[in-house]
């Protein structure tokens, strides 16, 4: 049996967390949670941890150069390079609406690329 310490992010208690895993990987207990949602984050933390990604793509023919967009819901930890990779390449045109999907399916990974804000037309 293995534990593993860490600290829940999931709400502002920040609260310390004892998980023990047996040898196999399999989660036996999570202690220390203050809430139901500090068992779920480092179950989750621990087996598929996941991100929600916030950047900015090129824009032309808007007053900044850089749209701020995020993505549609949270993805692997291990694919954050690739989709920043692929987002380096993108370029839109203004006018772009808040929540505008930006790229579909971004990398295979079933999850859009969405406009964070709006950007209208510079003459």
């Amino acid at each position: 049996m293995k534990k593993i310490e860490m600290i829940c992010i999931v709400c502002p208690m920040s609260c310390h967390l004892e998980v023990e895993k047996n040898d196999d990987g399999s989660i036996l207990s999570v202690t220390g949670n203050s809430c139901n949602r500090g068992d779920g984050y480092a179950r989750k933390e621990l087996t598929n941890p996941t991100r929600m990604l916030t950047s900015t793509i090129k824009i032309t023919g808007a007053i900044y150069n850089r749209l701020p967009v995020i993505t549609s819901s949270d993805i692997p930890k291990g694919k954050l390079f690739e989709v920043m990779k692929a987002l380096a390449s993108i370029e839109v045109t203004a006018p772009v609406k808040m929540n505008d999907v930006i790229v579909t399916n971004i990398c295979d990974l079933g999850i859009d690329i969405i406009a964070s804000r709006s950007m209208e037309k510079v003459n």
